[in-house]
């Protein structure tokens, strides 16, 4: 019995080759993306998992106010670890990761290397495997160093790479780091990403000093005791913290005016395994792979509404191919076959059918993981699937996708009359709400995407092309750190010497925020720019009001600053120019405003404008050099900086980067989403189609006989392809109305993270709505066209 239900179903499925085609080509899409986006999920929930202290080991992360406002920060200071680990019994140990970099010495250059500073106890806490060298000793030499296997590959050519030297550059000199083990590389689901291990240095002065409960720049993680309660330890971590950081608290206020609304804040415990995922205390500083939750959501929903579809086409297709199974069904009845046989042997096509679609989407996910790992960021294999969770979530995903694409087929032909079937009386009854709330369904989610799609699109046009408020054309910036104004000017004024060169102008690196005070006793916050006279002129940044600091001026560089406009609004003057600020951490060393820049896009147009000062003082060091290069000398100009810098700095790597590209890698989460959302939209509106055509098949055989009587008595090709069309377009517009709102509520809110954004006009919706109805009405047409064609004899001969 069971080889003849499989028989059947082999040649039926041979029989209807367009239609078995269209629906395994749907579900190996569906069923494709479900798998995918399986890996991307067990990927994203396994993150840092794997150490085997993982439920017991917790970062220190600290929350406080300011200004009003909740504020979260993942950092601490190399205080913060010792004193908790001391006074808090339920603290087994802790361990400091701090992310940074060193130059090496090689052969021939040198090169800047990402490292990260990690406690002597590093391999005690996290479960990284050391397969030369001993763990427990290898951190414990200042001078040490560990390396990843890979990195061993590349620096020495072999793994053998334990008692090797790296010639570290060091104020001036090169000092011997010697090679004390080796490392598995770290895995990809990993938090904790590096290459080298360097040890942090001691600083026992810091770990005294109170004020450094209020200073942040490294991660801190603990181990508890196995039986120890994180929230009792938390509370005691709060009772010790508010008791030993008071006095300091009062230093600070004192110094900085209301500091931290005069709130403490307070330090809490966050579990290792939810920094991969958090959107408060995420990974920075040493830790990577930062993600979002609702990439997982996003990804998970495309895909359930993909394989949804997919499902759909195969319920509309299997209906509107019936007719021409009735009498096969008739004579089953007729000789004895009940319902639940019929059941199972459709339901056993169905399963055949998703059968050869998942083997199919096998093969695909592996073709296309390449891709879906450059657009998800990961670094995922189809080796993940050898576990045993996983591969019963693709059985059941198997099961699922059979049961749901052919249970109500089997229902619906399983219940056809023999006597209507075996003489000719059969007809498909109803309306086919059913058919037409499904791709209304699958019309409102491809309209929704696409709409989603333009609007993702227009905005990345708008960051990526929106004026910054300065010129990054061929604007060079190199790397030096720590550089004093006397030898900054030195090196400029060689620079200068080239013709393809036209300006140079030194900054200091990274980003400095702080506050001052200012003389109505009120404060405000800004991003602390060191620059020179150059620097405004160099990035075309204009002066609304004031002048530019000058050589002219001595006094520039000592008591005169340069403020944005967002600035004078913060601290609420109508007349900025001769006003003062107060750096009370400088011992209430007083600066006079003497011009105020326009406002421009420094953090990029992901970021609202902040407020912005500039000094000239030659207490701060310089970090980076702005060179303007002139068109069309790119080569030229960057040898020359090359050979000049090398000749100043012999101790110091050589680095640049183009302003451009900089601004260009702001919005890499924008190209990234875009992408996505652009293939899902392809993927849906696709899936859509074919269930689309399916229902225009449905309908046309319904009306066969009306369609003769229409030809015999004189209607054209044209109104008969309209009559039969016009439903399918009405269908896809109340697909279009449910769609568009929902879109515009959702896109809004999305846009609400952009402070600089495109506005929703109607050109989105009516772009996409036209769109929508183009790719429909080209699926319908070719059904409507071919019914409409058909000899009107073949339909009305049995009349």
């Amino acid at each position: 019995m069971l080889g003849n239900y499989f028989k059947i179903a082999i040649r039926n499925l041979a029989q209807n080759k367009i239609y078995s085609l269209i629906n395994i080509v749907g579900l190996t899409i569906g069923l494709t993306c479900a798998m995918l986006i399986l890996l991307y999920v067990k990927d994203e929930v396994s993150f840092d998992r794997f150490h085997q202290n993982s439920s017991h080991i917790y970062r220190l992360v600290y929350k406080f106010t300011s200004k009003g406002a909740e504020q979260n920060n993942s950092f601490t200071s190399v205080l913060q670890g010792p004193k908790f680990a001391e006074h808090i019994p339920g603290i087994k140990s802790f361990t400091r990761v701090q992310g940074g970099g060193m130059d090496f010495k090689t052969a021939t250059s040198l090169e800047g290397k990402a490292v990260l500073f990690v406690d002597p106890n590093f391999f005690s806490t996290f479960t990284f495997k050391v397969i030369d060298g001993d763990a427990s000793t290898c951190l414990l030499s200042p001078h040490s160093i560990v390396l990843t296997k890979d990195e061993a590959k590349k620096q020495f050519g072999t793994v053998d790479a334990v008692g090797k030297v790296m010639m570290v550059s060091e104020k001036n000199t090169f000092v011997p780091y010697q090679v004390t083990a080796v490392t598995e590389n770290c895995p990809q689901n990993s938090s904790i990403q590096y290459k080298i291990l360097v040890p942090t240095k001691d600083d026992a002065a810091a770990v005294k000093d109170n004020d450094n409960w209020f200073s942040y720049y490294l991660n801190t993680f603990i181990v508890l005791d196995e039986h120890a309660d994180p929230q009792t330890v938390t509370a005691q971590m709060k009772r010790f913290y508010e008791k030993d950081a008071a006095a300091s608290f009062a230093n600070m206020t004192a110094k900085f005016g209301d500091f931290r609304d005069g709130n403490l804040g307070t330090y809490l415990l966050q579990p290792m395994t939810d920094i991969h995922m958090s959107k408060d205390f995420g990974a920075s500083n040493g830790l990577e792979n930062a993600s979002d939750p609702i990439y997982a959501y996003i990804l998970s929903g495309l895909a359930g509404f993909v394989l949804l579809i997919a499902s759909i086409n195969f319920v509309n297709l299997t209906i509107a191919r019936s007719v021409r199974r009735a009498k096969e069904i008739g004579i089953r009845k007729a000789i004895g076959s009940d319902r639940r046989q019929l059941i199972i042997q459709f339901l056993g096509e169905s399963f055949i059918l998703c059968g050869i679609a998942f083997l199919l989407a096998i093969a695909v996910a592996q073709l296309v993981l390449p891709v879906f790992n450059e657009l998800s960021n990961k670094k995922l294999a189809m080796s993940y699937l050898l576990d045993a969770r996983l591969i019963l979530g693709y059985i059941g995903l198997f099961l699922l996708t059979g049961l749901l694409a052919g249970f109500y087929p089997a229902l619906v032909l399983s219940g056809y009359s023999p006597i209507d079937t075996l003489y000719s009386r059969f007809t498909l009854k109803g309306k086919g709400w059913l058919q037409k709330s499904l791709v209304v369904l699958q019309f409102t989610l491809a309209s929704f995407l696409i709409i989603a799609t333009i609007t993702m699109y227009s905005q990345f046009n708008y960051l990526t092309k929106a004026d910054l408020g300065y010129d990054d054309t061929n604007l060079v910036l190199v790397d030096k750190q720590n550089m004093t104004h006397e030898e900054a000017a030195t090196f400029k004024m060689e620079l200068l010497k080239s013709p393809d060169i036209i300006s140079v102008a030194p900054k200091n690196s990274g980003s400095w925020g702080t506050n001052v005070k200012l003389a109505d006793e009120s404060t405000v916050n800004f991003q602390w720019e060191t620059i020179d006279e150059s620097y405004l002129s160099t990035l075309k940044i204009p002066l609304v009001m004031g002048r530019n600091f000058s050589t002219r001026f001595p006094g520039d560089s000592a008591h005169s600053v340069i403020v944005n406009e967002t600035f004078v609004k913060n601290a609420g003057w109508t007349n900025p120019i001769g006003q003062t600020v107060i750096f009370t951490f400088k011992d209430n060393k007083t600066y006079q405003v003497i011009g105020v820049v326009k406002d421009y896009h420094y953090g990029g147009l992901t970021r609202a404008i902040g407020a912005q000062l500039f000094t000239m003082d030659n207490a701060n060091p310089y970090g980076t050099f702005n060179i303007k290069l002139k068109p069309n000398t790119r080569a030229r100009g960057l040898a020359f900086i090359e050979k000049k810098y090398n000749t100043f700095y012999p101790f110091s790597p050589y680095n640049y980067w183009f302003m451009k590209d900089t601004n260009q890698l702001n919005y890499e989460y924008e190209t990234r989403w875009k992408s996505i959302i652009l293939f899902g939209a392809i993927l849906t509106i696709f899936v859509s189609c074919i269930g689309l055509f399916g229902l225009s098949v449905l309908a046309a055989e319904k009306r066969t006989k009306e369609i003769g009587i229409r030809k015999v008595l004189g209607a054209s090709v044209q109104s008969i392809a309209t009559v039969l069309s016009v439903e399918f377009v009405k269908l896809v517009m109340i697909a279009l109305l449910i769609a568009m709102p929902l879109a515009w509520i959702a896109v809004s809110k999305w846009l609400e993270n952009y402070p600089y954004r495109v506005t929703l006009g109607w050109s989105i919706f009516a772009g996409a709505g036209g769109l929508v109805l183009l790719i429909a009405i080209c699926t319908v047409s070719f059904q409507a066209i071919k019914a409409a064609f058909a000899n009107p004899v073949n339909s009305l001969r049995r009349e």
